[in-house]
């Protein structure tokens, strides 16, 4: 499948889910604290996006049960919010999808709560800084390969890994699109692969791991974890390419 280009009016819709994702994310970020459980954030999260006019896009999506994904400490992606009280020292991330008007947003957080370790703070700074460092680095014509292996040699050189088997995506009409992005090289050639272009969008996601980057499913067939069961972080925006340059689509 050919990776889509947008046209300007496009990516003025897509801007407008993504703004809403922003915003969703930013309330959690402000609500979350310790004794709040992850069924009370997510009630908060999806309320707010259908009282803007959205739909929360992860509710019943490959059959999730809830409209925000809510991943504590080893779990990296696709938590599901349960009766569990946050604690002080811990770490969430807070991923979530909105449509409105048929276009879809999609950004992640990760957050510590309370006080949390060092070790924790500096994996959370891994993520949100290789997201920014790869879309700063975002130039047309160079492959999405390209892209992948830069991901990974600046996560390599912070000490950590990346997640195998999950990757960021194209985003549009549908919540997941092509290409699929990992957030290291596949193969041994990074001169290989489709370019990045003008109006192609799409979601960068670093998802980090301490020291396996092999990826382990949970009992609740969801639930996403590194096998060293260590803490995790995962950070995403939506970005559209937009005069040859990388522009963030996930903002407030």
């Amino acid at each position: 499948m050919a990776i889509a280009i947008r046209k300007p009016q496009d990516i003025e819709k897509l801007k407008i889910s993504n703004k809403m994702v922003a915003e969703t994310l930013q309330l959690l970020r402000d609500e979350a604290r310790p004794g709040m459980t992850l069924l009370e954030l997510n009630a908060m999260g999806e309320e707010f996006i259908q009282a803007n006019g959205g739909r929360p896009a992860f509710k019943g999506l490959y059959g999730f049960p809830s409209g925000v994904c809510t991943s504590v400490n080893e779990v990296i992606i696709h938590g599901i919010p349960d009766s569990y009280a946050l604690k002080d020292g811990d770490i969430v991330g807070f991923d979530i999808g909105v449509e409105k008007n048929g276009w879809f947003g999609d950004a992640a957080i990760t957050m510590g709560i309370g006080d949390i370790s060092k070790q924790n703070q500096k994996i959370i700074d891994c993520s949100y800084d290789t997201l920014l460092y790869a879309i700063e680095n975002i130039k047309t014509g160079m492959r999405f390969k390209e892209l992948s292996l830069l991901i990974e040699e600046f996560i390599h050189a912070k000490g950590y890994v990346p997640l195998k088997s999950f990757c960021g995506h194209g985003i549009g009409r549908k919540p997941h699109e092509e290409p699929e992005i990992p957030n290291y090289l596949e193969g041994t050639n990074p001169k290989q692969g489709p370019k990045i272009k003008n109006g192609m969008v799409f979601c960068l996601e670093p998802m980090i791991c301490q020291k396996s980057g092999v990826s382990k499913i949970l009992e609740d067939k969801w639930s996403v974890v590194s096998e060293d069961g260590l803490f995790t972080s995962h950070y995403e925006h939506t970005v559209a390419i937009i005069n040859n340059k990388a522009e963030i689509l996930s903002v407030v």
